[in-house]
């Protein structure tokens, strides 16, 4: 069974970057597409982040456009989350998400059929 797994999480200070994996353990994996979201203490999981693995079409949410970064890499099965002058408000844990099955729908949870385990991310002074 494909299983995805994020890393690089951390507690970083405001202003800092950093750059989130999620490898899928299966090869080959090719799901119609791939997300972020990521769920703060008390509130809803939320959309980040999609990518399309065929195109590499992608599409962000407002807090983050022009600061977060997806991409993929098919040769290593991976995804990529670059984010670039985080926020307090960043802070949650972040989950990558794969469509292995055509949903139509990227900007929701039940979009998704395949969850990573989260990585925490903490901005903080």
């Amino acid at each position: 069974q494909v299983q995805l797994v994020e890393s690089g999480g951390g507690l970083v200070q405001p202003g800092d970057s950093l750059r989130l994996s999620c490898a899928a353990s299966a090869w080959p994996f090719s799901p119609y597409n791939m997300g972020w979201f990521r769920q703060a203490p008390g509130k809803e999981r939320e959309f980040v982040s999609y990518i399309t693995w065929r195109l590499a079409s992608t599409d962000y949410a407002e807090p983050v456009k022009g600061r977060f970064a997806i991409s993929r890499e098919k040769s290593k099965n991976t995804v990529y989350l670059q984010m670039l002058r985080l926020e307090p408000e960043d802070t949650a844990v972040y989950y990558c998400a794969a469509a292995t099955r055509y949903s139509g729908d990227f900007y929701s949870t039940g979009g998704y059929d395949l969850w990573g385990q989260g990585t925490q991310v903490t901005v903080a002074p």
